[in-house]
């Protein structure tokens, strides 16, 4: 059956200055796509055609036609703009209704605001994919419609169109929960040593089933999710603060995410095909990824994870400088849970992806956490910070986009100063003192150490006679008290060295 990808239709924002790809499905023929003055064609190849539009300049109230020997698509209302990606797990998924003032801002929205949305559909599968793109579009801001739209994405575009003055569109292609080797190709994984290790655990947790028996598991599973669900919101409703162990032995054992299986979206590689697939390689001006919390039990090989996803989004996208913008997680922990210390991991994969690879940026967000909420709800700075560094690293915009960042560190007998980037301007402390630095030397026992700001610089009064590593805010939760002065972003968490351990 010949049609467009459907991420093609009514309302879509397409990006400016850039050739622009238009494709879809279909069993044989030509195919021609008139847009803006320009007629493209190609043939049908293996079920599948693309088409390659010239570069164009910002507009709106466009229209394009798509046809073949037997059917005519004619999507009207398109714009030409600025469009972003917006990847990730639940907290790049929190819904702008669900988010801090979302129900104020979605009061406030029209359709003429410069703000559109492509949600791709969350799918187990490419045939529950095909299924649900019949219904699936491009949305205008709407007090209604806009209530599902990804929180962080629509804050990013609302600041960057605002900046730029054209319409920006984000795709959101995210869900709660997902490691990052949902959001990759099986190729990535098992061409990895260590990657592959999360094709060994689904091969392991599966052996000895049929396709047919993990998918009828799969399903049965589901309805006892809901039933779990539904019980847990009426406790929760019931008594706010009744304990995750509590409720469980109310409900019995939570059995989330289900047994592995061809249908369970949290299998390596699923949402790579169901999804990431789904929208590819429509042309974007970049990405946005919020993402790690569920990567946090093999902090060890995020960041290779990490980059390795980028490198795959980039060469399915067919531009391997496809700017890459991720969200350095924010400060969490569970009340009752230890701090493992492992979210500081992660955090500095991000940062270690963002200082080694090309075209990339990073959102400190290291405030904008809660304590025992995982789904912090003030999306605000965190989007308003991804636009910061799409306007200073993509569009040559000169703004403060960073907080400081760690730079070296100089040790004397008993002293470290550390210096920074992003910090000529100095440093805003918040709180009666500094706190969350600390201090070791050979032994690696590290303790807590009085800061001073001097300029542009921190030196650290250690009990060390010859301190060795230092490391600042190396918790998965701690309240941040040194932001930079200009820009009110917080200092990036960081280690002086991964030897310390």
């Amino acid at each position: 059956m010949f049609k467009p990808a459907a991420v093609f239709s009514d309302n879509m924002v397409l990006q400016r200055e850039k050739y622009i790809r238009v494709f879809g499905e279909g069993d044989e023929g030509r195919v021609e796509v008139r847009f803006n003055g320009a007629c493209v064609s190609c043939e049908i190849s293996d079920g599948r055609w693309e088409v390659v539009l010239p570069e164009m300049k910002a507009a709106d109230g466009l229209e394009m036609t798509i046809r073949n020997k037997d059917k005519e698509y004619v999507f009207k209302n398109i714009a030409i703009g600025e469009v972003w990606l917006a990847g990730g797990q639940s907290n790049m998924e929190l819904e702008l209704q669900n988010a801090l003032n979302g129900k104020e801002y979605l009061s406030k929205l029209t359709s003429d605001m410069p703000v559109r949305f492509y949600y791709t559909n969350k799918a187990k599968t490419v045939e529950n994919a095909r299924e649900m793109e019949m219904h699936a579009g491009w949305g205008l801001c709407d007090k209604e419609g806009s209530k599902a739209w990804s929180a962080v994405g629509y804050h990013f575009a609302a600041k960057l169109a605002k900046e730029l003055g054209v319409i920006v569109g984000v795709i959101g292609c995210n869900w709660g929960g997902t490691s990052a080797s949902a959001w990759v190709s099986r190729h990535t994984l098992e061409t990895d040593k260590d990657l592959n290790s999360y094709l060994e655990e689904y091969a392991e947790k599966t052996a000895g089933k049929t396709d047919e028996e993990l998918i009828a598991a799969y399903k049965e599973y589901e309805l006892e999710e809901i039933r779990f669900n539904e019980g847990q919101a009426k406790l929760y409703a019931e008594n706010p603060d009744i304990t995750w162990d509590e409720v469980q032995q109310k409900l019995g054992v939570c059995q989330w995410p289900g047994p592995m299986a061809p249908n369970n979206p949290f299998r390596p590689c699923g949402l790579y095909e169901t999804m990431v697939m789904r929208v590819a390689p429509y042309t974007l001006r970049g990405f946005l990824y919020y993402q790690g919390e569920s990567d946090d039990h093999k902090p060890q090989m995020y960041y290779k994870l990490l980059t390795r996803l980028i490198d795959r989004w980039r060469t399915d996208w067919k531009d391997d400088t496809l700017p890459f913008e991720i969200v350095q997680l924010p400060m969490f922990k569970y009340k009752n849970d230890p701090d493992y210390k492992h979210w500081c991991r992660i955090r500095e994969a991000q940062m270690k992806a963002y200082r080694t690879i090309k075209n990339t940026g990073i959102a400190v967000v290291s405030d904008c956490g809660e304590f025992d909420n995982i789904h912090p709800v003030d999306k605000k700075p965190v989007g308003e910070r991804l636009a910061l560094q799409a306007m200073k690293n993509v569009y040559g915009i000169d703004c403060e986009a960073f907080g400081p960042v760690f730079k070296d560190v100089y040790f004397s007998e008993h002293k470290a100063e550390i210096s920074f980037f992003h910090a000529k301007q100095g440093f805003e402390i918040r709180g009666e003192v500094i706190t969350g630095f600390e201090a070791a030397g050979r032994d690696k026992v590290f303790e807590e150490v009085k800061a001073e700001i001097c300029g542009d610089r921190i030196i650290l009064e250690t009990k060390c006679k010859e301190p060795l590593y230092v490391r600042y805010d190396w918790y998965n939760w701690i309240e941040p008290s040194v932001f930079g002065a200009e820009s009110k972003i917080p200092l990036a968490p960081f280690r002086s060295s991964a030897e310390d351990e």
